[in-house]
């Protein structure tokens, strides 16, 4: 699987975005949501419909892979962490943008936690999940669900 280096680069504002993180107004659970049954289209547009992602992307890597922050007063969990971020892409899909290098897939979605990767997998295990979960950087695991 190709790098999610938006993660990487993100990691430095997670230290000082936590320390300014209101407390959240709403929790949603995105477990089910993550278990790859679904195209990215599908994932991101219900976040977004619902209100629990921006619908701007908040940053669009080389690999087309975009990045949404929860919504203002959200607060979203995947296995019982807190999400950081929401990534996805579907080819030739107008919700998402393209960046300039080749797209990592034809549709790839996920969400970015506050967790050690260990962590992550042990609970993704013991649910039963197969998704991808790749280290994102310091603290941040992401768990990503790919179709090619």
């Amino acid at each position: 699987m190709k790098r999610l280096t938006f993660a990487a680069s993100a990691a430095a504002f997670l230290v000082s975005a936590l320390a300014f993180a209101p407390m959240a107004a709403r929790a949603a659970a995105l477990d089910d949501a993550l278990t790859c049954q679904e195209s990215a289209h599908d994932f991101v547009s219900g976040l977004i419909d619902q209100k629990l992602i921006d619908a701007k992307p908040m940053r669009v890597e080389s690999n087309s892979i975009n990045a949404f922050w929860p919504a203002h007063g959200q607060h979203l969990t995947a296995y019982g962490f807190s999400v950081f971020a929401i990534v996805g892409f579907q080819q030739d899909d107008p919700l998402f943008k393209t960046g300039d290098g080749k797209p990592i897939g034809r549709s790839a979605y996920g969400a970015v936690v506050v967790a050690t990767q260990a962590k992550v997998q042990a609970a993704l295990d013991a649910a039963g999940n197969h998704a991808i979960v790749h280290h994102a950087g310091p603290l941040l695991t992401a768990i990503f669900c790919q179709q090619e």
